[in-house]
């Protein structure tokens, strides 16, 4: 039997045809963020189990990566911090924005970028305000 290919039928659609948009990104961000939280969360979950087992002085090394001590924080507790802040925050924004999807709303273009360019936006400004408050707390 020959091999005849039908060429009124349409190609499967492949990654070469889509053009990338605030929709992809978020989605791809979305999974990114979720699975990063849970990876660190979980790591630092476990280190603070293990140095709370392990006596004071490996306690002490933990507290002094993650907490102010004489008013400042160790830069690993502020990359650690704001990454994850910012990886909520985003993922939180990118799930009301998916809630609305699945409620059938915010198809139409426009709106659907807007939406995903406005999850960004919302990270970013909630994660500033959020280590302002906290570090004037801190401080004040």
């Amino acid at each position: 039997m020959a091999n005849v290919r039908n060429t009124a039928r349409p190609l499967s659609p492949h990654l070469g045809i889509y053009k990338w948009g605030p929709h992809m990104a978020v989605s791809i961000i979305h999974r990114a963020t979720g699975s990063g939280m849970a990876t660190v969360g979980t790591g630092l979950f476990v280190w603070w189990l293990v140095a709370l087992a392990y006596g004071p002085d490996a306690y002490a090394c933990f507290l002094d990566v993650f907490t102010l001590q004489s008013g400042q924080l160790n830069i690993l507790g502020y990359v650690v911090g704001i990454g994850l802040s910012l990886s909520f925050f985003q993922h939180m924004a990118s799930g009301v924005r998916h809630l609305f999807l699945d409620a059938g709303a915010n198809f139409e273009l426009r709106a659907n970028k807007r939406s995903a360019l406005t999850t960004f936006a919302f990270s970013i400004l909630a994660t500033a305000i959020f280590w302002v408050v906290l570090l004037e707390k801190a401080h004040g």
